[in-house]
């Protein structure tokens, strides 16, 4: 599915993940943000976990958490440059379980490393839109707005359903 971009009405409700809440954002038929609750900002409101696509949203994260879901199928709409549209796009092709380096995405969407990571810090789905698989070129964890902790856990969890099947996120 591709991503593209997004109209100008916003709806919001909050999923609780074993990573801590995430905030979806709709407008009003696509998914067009998932982001990590900060402490220090609060949720904007009104919640509202019946606007589409917050059901199916919030159902296939509980399949991605129990390690039966290894791809998400949502209607997404996003707001970026041609050139962020084609990094989050490009991000959507990494195999579950598998990671690339900045330098792999900057070569498949014919940029730079430094690029794709500015594009790939201003990602507004995280988790679905999995830029957690891109690592740097020498195998480092780098870089991830969730935080490196939660990069690490989520890693290790894919690469585990993958290795041996589904199994509840333990993170």
């Amino acid at each position: 599915m591709e991503v593209t971009r997004e109209n100008n009405m916003s709806y919001y409700s909050v999923y609780r993940s074993p990573v801590g809440p995430l905030q979806m954002v709709s407008d009003g038929t696509s998914l067009i943000g998932l982001y990590f609750c900060n402490r220090t900002y609060p949720v904007k409101s009104p919640d509202d976990p019946t606007v589409s696509p917050f059901p199916e949203t919030a159902e296939q994260l509980e399949k991605y958490f129990a390690g039966s879901l290894k791809e998400f199928d949502l209607p997404i709409a996003l707001n970026g440059s041609e050139f962020q549209l084609r990094a989050w796009n490009e991000l959507r092709k990494i195999p579950y379980g598998e990671t690339i380096s900045y330098k792999m995405q900057a070569e498949k969407v014919g940029s730079m490393p430094r690029a794709v990571g500015l594009a790939n810090g201003q990602n507004p789905v995280c988790i679905i839109i999995p830029c957690h698989r891109v690592i740097g070129a020498d195998g480092r964890l780098v870089g991830y707005g969730g935080g490196l902790d939660r990069k690490r856990a989520l890693l290790h969890f894919e690469a585990t359903v993958r290795d041996f099947g589904p199994q509840a996120f333990s993170g």
